[in-house]
């Protein structure tokens, strides 16, 4: 049957080749051309296009390996000066280029329905949680609309966690922190789920042994373990890094992977906290304005026009700089980090953490992307299947986070597209968890379930009506504003529902001799 899915979804994504296509494909075709045409010494400095390599070495060297196999397809793509080229073959090559890397991404769902026990067997194979898990991250809908639709390569980058999720399941501890460490340097991203990793590799492999109530023991602490690990960490940075820092390159391609002068937001605000704090921020300037505690002409027109410009200006609340969403993100990771060492619960503690700092990150980190939410949410749905709690949060987190990806496919053509592929994969999500747990009490309360259907008319509004209405004229942002404000909400929501699952959480006797 896992063949089957799997040869299902990549029927689905051949399908989608002809589809819309985001700026991001001419970004990693501006890559291929870069690493093919120019000497590595020039790989971060190259500005010819505005979208500049903004990735790690290891991304770089995958573009190179694949622009050696662009060329049969269509040599022209690989010039740099092309910019915008995109050819049928181009489209062809680089549509088909996600496809065939997708299948670590194939291999790393098989490991990690392996890892799931079978204390919940069922006659029907439909109603196995292997398989349940197998359909969530196969046909997840916003890897298939942000890879095969957007286009992004985040597919195979998403397998390669996964893959070092299953190996620490697996307990083979350096084995994932080799995947981990290698996936750092493909996309930078991921360090947002490097605190999980470090701590349960340290509580897990370089302390052996607990006390009976639980807390580590410090006399089992194996220095072997932890130069092991350093050494993977140091070899895989300097295999990334090394040649740049040779070069004397290092300060550059630091620069470029950090681009703090970005702003607070992404041109379309993701779901997040800072969502939530702008959209305070303009309701406090209409207030003020109509009550006169505002003058007008000295409030920047953009603040209350453009509403999705990078540089937002806040008017009445503090604006928020970089240090500031870093030391957020910290207090908010820190008490699940706290939990993954003082409330060990192996594997499922470890995915846990991993998930709350995936989505901390998401909720206060500096020019976040929406598509940042899939970091939650495929993670999430392995522990979905084990219990009726986790399993609830998954639904509203999957349901609001794959909703506010719907601005990203903007195109007539592919309207029906999205609404169809989300409806299905929702509709199986509820209905097969519902089925897995039917012995328990509801998945959702009543207040989670209207704020989920309230999403209907929220699509109904800003694609049908809003575009009819003199308003779309003068406040075209209005509905990526409701989307992403009502999103964060539900994100919000899920968020805290998640912390306080895990610190109130009791750990069993079994758990603490683990």
């Amino acid at each position: 049957w896992f063949r089957a899915l799997a040869l299902g979804v990549s029927f689905l994504k051949c399908l989608l080749i002809p589809a819309y296509y985001s700026t991001d494909f001419e970004v990693h075709r501006n890559w291929l051309a870069i690493t093919h045409s120019l000497p590595l010494s020039q790989w971060y400095y190259e500005a010819t296009s505005e979208w500049t390599l903004d990735y790690p070495p290891f991304f770089a060297w995958f573009e190179y390996a694949l622009s050696h196999i662009a060329k049969y397809f269509d040599p022209q793509m690989l010039v740099v000066e092309n910019l915008n080229y995109a050819s049928r073959a181009t489209v062809f090559f680089q549509r088909l280029s996600v496809i065939l890397t997708d299948s670590l991404f194939l291999y790393a769902v098989h490991e990690c329905c392996r890892c799931i026990n079978g204390k919940r067997a069922a006659k029907d194979i439909l109603e196995k949680p292997t398989f349940i898990l197998a359909v969530l991250l196969l046909w997840n809908f916003g890897l298939l609309i942000v890879d095969h639709i957007h286009f992004q390569y985040n597919g195979f980058l998403f397998g390669l966690m996964l893959l070092s999720v299953a190996r620490l399941c697996q307990k083979r501890y350096l084995e994932g922190a080799l995947l981990f460490a290698v996936l750092l340097h493909f996309k930078h991203i991921y360090i947002y789920v490097a605190p999980a990793y470090g701590i349960y590799l340290l509580r897990s492999y370089c302390f052996t042994a607990n006390n009976a109530d639980g807390s580590v023991k410090w006399r089992s602490f194996s220095f072997l373990h932890v130069t092991l690990l350093g050494l993977i960490v140091c070899l895989v940075s300097a295999l990334s890094l090394g040649p740049f820092l040779v070069l004397g390159q290092l300060p550059q391609v630091i620069s470029r992977l950090f681009p703090f002068k970005r702003g607070l937001c992404h041109a379309y605000w993701a779901p997040n906290f800072w969502a939530l704090y702008n959209a305070m921020d303009k309701a406090l300037t209409i207030l003020g304005l109509k009550c006169n505690f505002l003058d007008g002409t000295k409030i920047p027109k953009a603040s209350m026009t453009g509403g999705l410009v990078q540089e937002f200006q806040h008017t009445v609340l503090p604006s928020v700089t970089p240090l500031a969403t870093l030391i957020c993100t910290f207090i908010a990771i820190l008490p699940s980090v706290f939990c993954l060492w003082f409330k060990p619960q192996g594997p499922r503690g470890f995915l846990q953490c991993l998930v709350l700092c995936a989505l901390s990150s998401f909720m206060f980190g500096w020019h976040v992307h929406e598509k940042a939410i899939l970091l939650a949410i495929l993670p999430l749905s392995l522990l979905s299947i084990q219990r009726a709690k986790d399993a609830g949060i998954y639904l509203i987190l999957a349901t609001t986070g794959h909703f506010s990806l719907f601005p990203l496919l903007f195109t007539p053509p592919e309207l029906p597209i999205k609404i169809l592929l989300m409806l299905l994969f929702t509709v199986y999500s509820f209905s097969s968890l519902k089925s897995l747990f039917r012995r328990e009490k509801p998945l959702l309360n009543w207040l989670e379930t209207i704020y989920l259907i309230q999403l209907v008319p929220l699509e109904i509004f800003c694609e049908v009506i809003f575009p009819l209405t003199p308003w779309k004229q003068h406040f075209p942002f209005v509905p990526l504003l409701l989307t992403s404000v009502y999103c964060a909400l539900g994100i919000t929501y899920a968020w805290l529902k998640l912390y306080v699952s895990v610190l109130t959480e009791r750990t069993s006797v079994r758990q603490k001799a683990e």
